[in-house]
């Protein structure tokens, strides 16, 4: 044997499955889908849809119940009993159980129980404690001279028909007396301390006249640096740029009436005016009145 000659058995290893190469492939058209459309794709289960009508599984009456915690036992079977007593494992002299059974490396775990299975010849007396034994395993174990003993379960089951035992049950009207003899009766509250005499309520003090509220005082109209004159006729101050007849209402309200005002504003009275104008800030040096103004006043 050489390297090259190193292979699988056969039909170990087989060719991936190519499917969508056309109908020659085989596996053309549905690509072993089977069908088109909905049931060709994957993540859909359509098995129990039967169009709309009640389904199958609606339709049937339900029986019996599945238990929510059922045991699950180690098989022990007759074959696996006797590898073992030849492996020298078991002996006669010994009891075993399940524990003893993981021990002595004959199952690998108990689980809920050890169940003997299985028929034939044993080839040694054993002496088993197990949780269930089928007829043929017993038998076949008690005709090597051997004993098997079934626990006993602590589930118990009624016969069909009979009812259960409720003697040593109490009803619920008992459940409730036995617990409220068993609460222990609240301690007596304490009588209340007798009240104090309520003291006499001294005579309500005569209240004192409102005061008169102080009147805000009046604000003197602020009225801009006017280089003394103000006689005359008032300037048309709409023929500046900038000024409309709303800002020439206000500007007259602060006592500006004049070009020649307006032409002597310094950079503080310009200040102060866009503030008293309080929008379109800016306007006055961008719309250059001081120098219309000086324009006009000149004539």
């Amino acid at each position: 044997m050489r390297l090259n000659e190193l292979k699988d058995n056969q039909g170990a290893t087989h060719r991936k499955k190519r499917i969508g190469r056309g109908i020659g492939s085989g596996k053309g058209k549905t690509g072993g889908r089977g069908v088109k459309g909905q049931k060709s794709r994957s993540g859909v289960t359509v098995g129990g849809f039967e169009g709309g009508q009640m389904p199958i599984y609606m339709r049937l009456p339900k029986r019996g119940f599945n238990v929510p915690n059922p045991k699950r036992y180690q098989e022990l079977s007759i074959a696996s009993l006797n590898r073992a007593i030849k492996a020298g494992k078991i002996d006669a002299k010994t009891d075993y159980d399940a524990a003893a059974l993981v021990e002595a490396g004959v199952i690998r775990r108990s689980r809920d129980g050890v169940r003997l299975i299985g028929s034939g010849k044993v080839e040694g007396a054993v002496k088993l404690h197990v949780s269930g034994a089928s007829k043929g395993a017993v038998a076949a174990v008690e005709a090597a001279k051997g004993s098997v003993n079934v626990l006993e379960e602590d589930t118990v089951y009624r016969a069909k028909g009979e009812k259960q035992d409720r003697s040593g049950k109490r009803t619920r009207a008992e459940k409730k007396g036995a617990l409220k003899a068993e609460k222990p009766k609240p301690a007596p509250k304490p009588k209340p301390k007798p009240k104090a005499e309520a003291k006499p309520k001294p005579a309500p003090k005569p209240k004192a006249e409102p005061k008169a509220e102080a009147k805000p005082k009046a604000k003197k109209p602020q009225v801009l640096y006017t280089d003394g004159a103000t006689d005359g006729e008032p300037d048309d101050l709409k023929k500046i740029k900038g000024i409309g007849p709303k800002f020439e209402g206000d500007l007259n309200g602060k006592g500006v009436y004049y070009f020649r005002q307006i032409a002597a504003w310094t950079d503080a009275d310009v200040q102060m005016v866009d503030d008293m104008l309080g929008s379109f800030s800016g306007r006055i040096v961008r719309d250059e009145w001081v120098k219309q103004a000086k324009e006009f006043a000149k004539g």
